[in-house]
Order: structure tokens, then sequence, then C-alpha cells
């Protein structure tokens, strides 16, 4: 086996290219449905890749064992993040080792999530995670008066049961909006409805919705990074120079292969790692100066400052449904979770016919896409059930590691989710994330937002920007809510129709910016006159049918189950149900 080939790639054919016109985390220029009565151009030919291992080809086990790795490491880099800003809004300190235990159980749900999307679902390799999109409507919900965190005094007279209680109600309240909500999106997807829905979702929807995401969490990325800005700012830097500048440089590593002994190959290392080894080069940069007293005691930047949540935190530690109490259903709550759940399914549909073209695979037919959806919202379902605080959605990080190693394989990633589910239960090594000193994470957070907000404005290539009509919609759907979400969060009694469900709700959906800001786009695109052309919905189409011209010819064998087809094939009523592989299977003469 050619274990250095297959780890590194060359950096030539189609899946590098895809990859390199991502950005950095390997995102894709987003696509979607669009009216049928505008026909679009014929699809151009799809490319065959250079791969080394296909969709449907296995590596040797030990192989698929340290590729699958590789895809593990690439996804820890992005989701540790996302606790620094969840767990402060939860009242939890700094110090509590219960946000190892929440770390674990976001990487053991991704593990189960991971398997079962790339075995059942859509079937492509790629990795279900948390994702930044729900931190937006999780801010909201928890601005309500009723879960503001109570004065810095008071938390500190609390006893350890008090407090446990303080996050864990708030924790449950996130759960069951997290899973309720996504049940929307399982309906859309098993249902086939997605294909219909997103006819309406254009563009000029699009492009709020996503980059409000990152417009909106600005200031948790400053306050993160203020902690110590020079920190901030070379973690910021090292990242640019490893993501953008040293992407195509390649370190020798001496590899060994059968028949020819041991011999040094070249790895791109920068292209394949550039935010986990950004994070592991700056935090041993603050354990130096915290070895050395630069930084004060109880600085936020040292090191050892919560060093007590790894000493506290169990060895082992299975994460199981419910282990914070059961789920708390509000209407505000589910309502609010909505915004994140249609952001993350436009995300999830441009990146199928992404990482098919990257894998090898046919292009995915419309049962494959309705099964990944609902399988992407029954993963969701379980990461509110487990606690975990966050959905799921398709990485971007992950995308990009295959065109860069050009490793398509489908059992490679079902290795990668036993290793996600393995970690998960170790509860050392969740905690181990938590001592990544803030100003890092800071510094992490000013690019990855920064790449959310050019990822939605990448969608604008489709539209006309000498358009007035359309400059005045995108202006007003992300300026507006900037405005209006902010103030009602820093209100929250604005609302008050003598009934507390109608306020809390009110007050949610109002000050979710991505929810504002899309349903104005949407509402404004819909009703304001203009050319199919001018719109964008000619080119947008193009991209990914997701309506009755995506015929199912019985030739996409890759999205087929894995077991089951020839019983599948006899049931008739199966060629009605939209996420069989049978559905609206073209009758053979």
């Amino acid at each position: 086996m050619e274990l250095s080939n297959v780890a590194i790639g060359d950096g030539d054919g189609a899946a590098f290219e895809a990859a390199k016109s991502n950005d950095f985390n390997g995102r894709p220029t987003p696509v979607g449905g669009a009216p049928s009565e505008n026909p679009a151009p014929p699809r151009v030919e799809r490319s065959k890749p250079q791969l080394l291992y296909a969709i449907n080809e296995n590596p040797v086990w030990y192989l698929s064992i340290f590729l699958a790795f590789q895809h593990y490491l690439t996804m820890i880099g992005a989701i540790v993040s996302i606790p620094f800003i969840l767990t402060p809004a939860l009242c939890m300190s700094d110090e509590d080792p219960n946000r190892g235990i929440i770390i674990s159980t976001m990487i053991f749900v991704t593990g189960i999530v991971t398997y079962f999307q790339a075995t059942w679902g859509v079937r492509l390799p790629i990795v279900q995670g948390g994702t930044i999109s729900f931190l937006v409507p999780t801010l909201a919900i928890l601005a309500l008066p009723q879960w503001k965190c109570p004065p810095a005094a008071e938390l500190e007279a609390m006893n350890e049961d008090h407090r446990n209680e303080l996050w864990q109600i708030r924790m449950r309240e996130l759960s069951g909006a997290i899973a309720v909500s996504a049940m929307v999106q399982v309906i859309l997807g098993y249902t086939g409805l997605v294909g219909k829905i997103l006819k309406y979702v254009t563009p000029l929807t699009i492009v709020p919705t996503v980059s409000l995401v990152g417009l909106t969490l600005f200031e948790h990325a400053a306050e993160t990074a203020s902690k110590h800005w020079g920190i901030a700012v070379g973690t910021t830097g090292m990242l640019t120079l490893f993501s953008q500048i040293m992407c195509d440089v390649s370190i020798p590593i001496v590899a060994y292969r059968k028949g020819h002994g041991l011999e040094v190959r070249k790895f791109q290392l920068f292209r394949l790692f550039p935010v986990l080894l950004t994070i592991i080069i700056m935090w041993g940069l603050c354990g130096i100066l915290t070895a050395t007293d630069v930084f004060p005691p109880s600085h936020p930047s040292r090191t050892d400052v919560r060093l007590n949540v790894l000493t506290s935190a169990k060895w082992f530690y299975v994460p199981y449904p419910g282990q914070f109490g059961w789920p708390s259903v509000t209407l505000s709550g589910v309502l609010g979770m909505l915004a994140g759940v249609l952001a993350c399914t436009v995300e999830s549909l441009s990146y199928y016919p992404t990482v098919s073209q990257m894998a090898g695979a046919q292009a995915p037919p419309l049962h494959a896409i309705n099964r990944g959806i609902g399988t992407e919202g029954l993963g969701t379902v379980l990461a509110g059930l487990w606690g975990a605080g966050n959905g799921t959605n398709t990485f971007g990080e992950n995308v990009g590691a295959i065109g860069v190693t050009k490793i398509g394989s489908r059992r490679v990633i079902q290795w990668a989710a036993f290793i996600m589910v393995l970690q998960g239960i170790i509860g050392k090594f969740g905690a181990i994330f938590i001592l990544i000193p803030d100003s890092v994470v800071g510094g992490i957070f000013c690019v990855m937002f920064g790449m959310i907000i050019a990822f939605g404005l990448s969608t604008l290539q489709y539209v006309d920007l000498r358009s007035a009509r359309n400059l005045y919609i995108l202006g007003l759907s992300i300026f507006f809510p900037m405005v209006l979400c902010p103030w009602m969060q820093q209100h929250p009694g604005a609302i008050n129709t003598g009934n507390e469900t109608i306020d809390s709700t009110l007050s949610v959906l109002l000050g979710t910016t991505i929810l504002v800001g899309g349903l104005l786009g949407c509402l404004l695109d819909n009703i304001i006159p203009g050319t199919p052309a001018e719109r964008g919905l000619i080119e947008w189409a193009n991209e990914m049918p997701l309506g009755d011209d995506n015929v199912n010819d019985g030739t996409a064998t890759d999205y087929n189950f894995p077991y089951g087809m020839d019983a599948i094939r006899k049931w008739k009523w199966t060629y009605y149900v939209p996420f069989m592989p049978t559905y609206k299977l073209k009758k053979q003469n």
C-alpha cells in the first residue's frame, strides 16, 4: 500500500482544484432550488477527479484508520470552539468540569450521526458535527429575562448543586428547542418537501441568513480575543499564514511502502490542518509564557488557569440521553431554533454535489438528497436529547480534506465515526480542550466568523448587483436585523401583550438575526418584481435541481442502501417513498 501517497495527494486533478476553489475550511459555493418555470441551461458534464480511493473503494483496515484519524483531527479544530460561546451563556463557570462533558458529548454524537449519514443517509463521505449556526438562536433564547445569568456575587454564593441546576435547566430548555425544531428538518427531508420549500429560498434569502451568523457573533469574538490581543492577533496571523500563504508548501516525511521500504514523501501539512496547527503552536506559546510567569497568576491566557477542569474530569464517561435532565419544550425556543435548522439545511444542500464530485460518485439523486436532509434532522434530534447544546451540520473542514488527500472512500469516514465515538467516552480528552486559552480561541473566531460571512456573501455571484432592486433587498435584509435584534435582546420586556408565552415567542423571533434577515430577504425577493436572470434564479437552479428534472434512472448506484436492495426493488410502494433508492425510478422497457 502506498501509505504516503494516500495520505498526501500531489495537488493535481479535479478534486484538488475543487478544494482550492473553496475557503480554508473547504466550504463550497452554496446552491439550492429555484422555480421550475425558469429553465436552466444544459448542465456541464462532470469531470472525473483523479482519486486514490473513490467512494466505494476500501483501503485496508490499518490504512483506513490512519486516514480516518486525519478526518478526526480536522473536525476537532472546529468543534472545540463552540463551547467557548455556549457555556458562558449557560451561566457555567470557566472552571466547571462539566464543560469537558459537553465537548465529549458533542464528539460522541458527531460519531453516531456521521456513521448513519455515511451508511444509510446521503451515503456520501461527509462528517456531521456541531455548527455555529445554532449559536445565534441559542443566544437569543438565553437573552430572555428568565434565562439571564444572575450577578457574579450571587453565583459565587451558590453551592455546587445550585450552580449545576442553574446551567442544567438552561441546557434542558435548549435541548428541547433543538430536538423539536429539528423534527421540521426530518419532515422536510423524508417527505421530499425540501425541494419544494427551497424553490422560494433564493440567493437573496441565503445571503442575509448565512452572513448574519458571523456578523451577529462579532461581539463574542471581540470579548474572547480581548483577553490578550497580542495572542489573538498572533493566532489570526498564523492561521492566515498556514491556510493561505503556505497552503501549497509540502513537508518531507519518511513513509514505508511495501516492497520499497522507507521513502521520503511530501505531506501537505498546512493545507490539511491549518486550524489544528495554529491552536497547538499558540497554545504552546501560552504554555511557555505561563511557565516563565510572563502572564501573572489568574491571567485568562495562562494554560493552567482551568487546570482543575482536567484533574476533576472522569477518565471514562459514556454520554446518554437526558444526562442533564429531560428536555423542556417552549414555543419560543422551538420557533427560534428553526432559524438554525433552515441555515443548516441550505448549507448541507450546498455540499452534496461538491462532495459527490470530489469522491468520484454520481450526481446525488433526489432520494439521496431527501434522505441526507432527513438524517441530518434526526442527528440534530439526537444531539438535543443527548444534551450537546447544539445541532449537527455537514463539516466543510472535512469536505476540503477530501479534495486534498484524494481519498473519497466511504469506509474511511465510517472508521472516523468509530474514532469519534471512542474519544467521546474518554472524559479526560474532552476536558483537555477546555484548557485552550481564551485569547487563542478569540483569534480563531476572527477567521472562522469572517469566513462564514464570506460564505454567505459568495452567493451574490448569481444575482445582478447592478440592479437597484437587488441592492435594496440586500442592504435592508442585512442592516435591519442588526438594528432590531440587538435592541430586542437588550430590552426583553419591550413586548408586553399580557400573555407570557406570546411575549417570549415574539422576543426570541425578533431577537434572532438570521431569522429576521432570512425572512425579510425571502419576502422582499418574492414580492418585488424582478426578472429570473436579475434575481439569479437561472444559474441558481442549474447548480442542483431539486424538482422533477432530477430523474432517477437507476444508474446512481452509489446511493443505494448497503443491504436489502433486491427486496426493496420488489416492493412497488417504495417507488413512492421520497427517501427510498427506488423513488421515482424510471420504468425500464
